[in-house]
């Protein structure tokens, strides 16, 4: 079983050969406009669009916490749009992360990354505008990913 590698760098330009998986973590009010996203709509114009559209079109389909998304933005390259936040901002019921639909998304994730054959690349998700902690996101990855042979890299910016 291999390990999650950490590297300093910019996960939306990720390491290393074949097809690729950048995951982040989306609210679940449609809302897109502060953090990683907003490097991601710097790149590729596609997953911003996708997610959009996924919301506004949610009566009809699977949009919910723990739902995942995959977009293609280059021959090699994926974006997983994972929604994993209750809202967007920390109130009376705590942070927006939720823990069980991160879990869920990223069960989603693994299976999308082995029927792709891809490696799988991430910021510390769930943790900065989240206001999750690392300590209990990390083993949610071990366990969904790392377990079933998914490379993974987390990137820590500069």
């Amino acid at each position: 079983m291999s390990e999650i590698t950490y590297v300093r760098g910019d996960a939306t330009v990720p390491f290393g050969k074949g097809v690729k998986l950048i995951a982040h973590v989306c609210n679940d009010l449609g809302g897109w406009g502060k953090g990683f996203v907003l490097a991601l709509s710097r790149r590729w114009p596609e997953p911003e669009k996708a997610y959009r559209a996924w919301h506004r079109d949610r009566a009809a389909n699977d949009f919910a916490l723990g739902a995942a998304q995959f977009v293609q933005v280059e021959p090699y390259v994926w974006v997983a749009n994972m929604i994993g936040q209750r809202g967007i901002r920390t109130g009376s019921n705590g942070v927006p992360v939720r823990y069980e639909a991160i879990d869920a998304a990223l069960a989603r994730l693994a299976d999308k990354a082995l029927e792709l054959g891809a490696s799988v690349h991430m910021p510390r998700i769930g943790c900065g505008l989240a206001g999750g902690r690392w300590s209990r996101i990390e083993p949610l990855i071990t366990e969904r990913l790392v377990r079933r042979d998914v490379p993974v890299t987390v990137y820590d910016h500069d």
